[in-house]
Order: C-alpha cells, then sequence, then structure tokens
C-alpha cells in the first residue's frame, strides 16, 4: 500500500462518525473493565489496561498518517 493510500484511507477513518463512536465506546468498556477489576486480579487490570493503550495507540497512528501529509505539503490546496 502507498503512503498516500494509507492517509487517504485514515482520512476516511477519521470522517466516519461511526468510526469514533465505536472506538469510544470501545475504550470506556475498557477502561471500566481496568476500574472495576478486583483489587487483587492484577492480570485482568492489566489486560484492560493494555486494550486500552491498544485503541489510543490506534487511534494516535490514525491521526499521525493524516497529519503527516498535511507536514509534508501534500494536504495544501495548489
Amino acid at each position: 500500500m502507498r503512503p498516500e493510500d494509507k492517509t487517504a484511507a485514515a482520512r476516511v477513518l477519521l470522517d466516519m462518525p461511526l468510526f469514533h463512536l465505536l472506538m469510544d465506546e470501545l475504550e470506556i468498556a475498557a477502561v471500566n473493565g481496568c476500574v472495576h477489576a478486583q483489587i487483587t486480579d492484577h492480570e485482568a487490570r492489566a489486560a484492560f489496561a493494555a486494550e486500552v493503550r491498544a485503541i489510543r495507540n490506534f487511534r494516535g497512528k490514525l491521526k499521525f498518517l493524516t497529519e503527516q501529509a498535511k507536514a509534508d505539503g501534500k494536504g495544501a490546496p495548489a
């Protein structure tokens, strides 16, 4: 996949309200799972925390792809 294709696909995802809704729901569920895990259940707490980090990293990667194109001058009008 070419970098331009990756940037375009990232923009499509970020422009979809359903994507943000689903990612928000997944993140909230993982945060709640982490907060409400048993005090002694360190494995569950760590798994929920890892899920939150993965969701945030994925969102960050998408935003980075779109901002990188703007920084390269590809997003500027001619």
